[in-house]
């Protein structure tokens, strides 16, 4: 298995290994858009699933546990896989929509109002 780091690896790269994991298990039929939106939303609901029922300070504790920690980050991939494959299939550059939205939320969030408040940017 490779061991690279976030700085390390473009996000392309990991949507052409995950294409090319499901091309070789012939996925494609499965991987429509409501599917993949539906994956989406079940595997965050797996990481909100981690920490339910938990205090605020259980929760930091988790990340200090190999077990708890590994339990994280494998949902946190689930997520970025279903992300990327969205992405993927349907021509969606992730880093150009990322881009896009920050600049929107400059926009809606400009430091001078936001600053330290967790309003949304129409509650005034």
């Amino acid at each position: 298995m490779e061991t690279t780091t976030d700085k390390e690896t473009p996000i392309g790269a990991l949507k052409e290994k995950i294409a090319h994991f499901c091309e070789l298990r012939d996925w494609d039929q499965f991987h429509d858009m409501k599917e993949l939106a539906i994956g989406l939303a079940t595997e965050s609901a797996e990481l909100l699933d981690l920490m339910r029922f938990k205090r605020p300070e259980q929760v930091a504790e988790m990340l200090e546990n190999t077990v708890a920690r590994e339990k994280i980050a494998d949902e946190l991939a689930d997520i970025c896989w279903m992300l990327f494959r969205f992405s993927q299939l349907h021509r969606i550059d992730l880093s150009q929509a990322v881009l896009s939205k920050m600049a929107k939320n400059e926009l809606k969030y400009p430091v001078s109002t936001s600053k330290g408040s967790n309003r949304k940017y129409n509650e005034g």
